[in-house]
């Protein structure tokens, strides 16, 4: 993990016409990133991989980070028109419900979660679990396109991290999510259910296709042993350079190896098996029972 203990909040700046202004914002409970991405010119906006604070030892929720990446938008001038996911995240909890709610935007993840909410409502034996037709406003598929302000987004497909992974391409700016990490960190795992190293080594290559200028913005970071800041923006060509795992060159049975035998000493995170419940309701706790309360269900010995 970075030894960054505070936010974050970078802004990477419009380069002219169809590119959007983009504001990351480092969580560094979860070293995730959150992104504000508008279009400089109507001032419109989507917000992508928001964060609901969530304590894995007291299971207590906040919004000091929902509210640090709204004090932003508010401070920007901008209209939220957009509250998107791009995957249900493992390691944090995201806030999209509670997002829709503050700005009445319209929230909205992959399709295939369908696929993805499933596989886990035999892993926490909860057949009637996880309605995402009802929680999310919209499930895209591969090549779908919409608009924030003026500036068109497409869709793209990136399984591999999960099986319903999707990228958002606006402009010269591509929000990647877990798929790859910094270059000098490489990619990130594919161990999770659902999810395969091979989909995603194909994945990584349809990004990487995407023009050399193009912006990345990842999901994660956390560090390396030469930098003890987060960083989450890199460029195609960055990548194609000095990515540790996947630069240019790399044979994609090296790459698999690689990444297999890394995911193997990898255990899972430590909100995982609270956050899947979370996030597949778009981030609501399931319904309180007669006390009042909100209770998760935990899988024993399942993993």
């Amino acid at each position: 993990m970075s030894k960054l203990k505070e936010p974050v909040v970078r802004h990477s700046a419009s380069t002219g016409e169809n590119s959007p202004d983009v504001w990351g914002i480092y969580e560094p409970d979860t070293g995730s990133i959150q992104y504000i991405c508008a279009d400089p010119t109507t001032k419109k906006a989507a917000l992508i991989d928001v964060v609901l604070n969530f304590d894995p030892a007291s299971f207590t929720t906040d919004m000091r980070s929902m509210e640090q990446v709204l004090d932003l938008v508010a401070e920007h001038g901008l209209t939220v028109e957009w509250v998107l996911d791009t995957h249900p995240h493992a390691d944090h909890v995201t806030a999209s419900s509670h997002l829709k709610e503050r700005t009445g935007a319209v929230n909205a993840i992959g399709e295939k979660v369908r696929d993805i909410a499933g596989l886990w409502r035999e892993y926490y034996n909860t057949p009637d679990a996880f309605d995402v037709d009802r929680d999310f406003d919209r499930l895209f598929a591969a090549g779908d396109t919409f608009s924030i302000g003026d500036l068109d987004i497409y869709v793209m497909l990136s399984p591999g991290h999960t099986l319903g992974s999707i990228t958002y391409v606006c402009g010269d700016a591509a929000f990647v999510h877990d798929t790859l990490m910094q270059p000098d960190s490489g990619t990130s795992r594919a161990d999770f259910p659902g999810g395969s190293t091979e989909d995603l080594w194909n994945s990584i290559q349809a990004i990487l296709s995407l023009p050399e200028e193009t912006r990345l913005f990842v999901g994660h970071d956390y560090g390396s042993e030469d930098r003890d800041e987060p960083h989450w923006e890199a460029t195609v060509a960055m990548h194609k350079a000095e990515n540790v795992h996947v630069k240019d060159g790399t044979d994609k049975s090296d790459y698999i190896q690689t990444r297999e035998d890394r995911d193997a000493t990898l255990g899972l995170p430590d909100r995982m098996l609270a956050a899947l419940q979370i996030n597949l309701r778009a981030g609501q706790l399931p319904a309180s029972e007669d006390d009042g309360a909100h209770y998760l269900k935990m899988p024993v010995n399942k993993f």
